[in-house]
C-alpha cells in the first residue's frame, strides 16, 4: 500500500501542486466514499481548508476502483492530476 500512497503524493506534486498532501489520507478517504456504492462512475468532492477543495473522479467496480482523476483548486490556482495517462 505504501507504493501507492506514494503514487499519487508523486502525482500530484509532479502537477505542481506544493501544499500538503496525504497519499494513505487520499487513498482512504475514496474507499470511505465509494462504500456500498454500486459499478459506475462517480465524482467526489473534499474541502481540504477554507479555500482549497479536491475533486475526485472515481471508476467503481465490482472488487476494485479507478482513481482518473483529482482536480484540486486552491487560491494558487487549479491542478488537474490524470492518473489514466501515460
Amino acid at each position: 500500500m505504501e507504493e501507492i500512497y506514494r503514487l499519487i503524493e508523486e502525482k500530484i506534486s509532479d502537477a505542481g501542486y506544493t501544499g500538503v498532501v496525504s497519499g494513505e489520507e487520499i487513498y482512504d478517504e475514496i474507499c470511505d466514499e465509494i462504500e456500498e456504492k454500486e459499478n459506475g462512475s462517480y465524482i467526489f468532492m473534499s474541502k481540504k481548508e477554507d479555500d482549497v477543495f479536491f475533486e475526485y473522479k472515481i471508476d467503481v467496480m465490482d472488487e476494485e476502483f479507478n482513481l482518473s482523476y483529482i482536480d484540486i483548486n486552491s487560491p494558487q490556482g487549479k491542478f488537474h492530476v490524470d492518473f489514466d495517462a501515460e
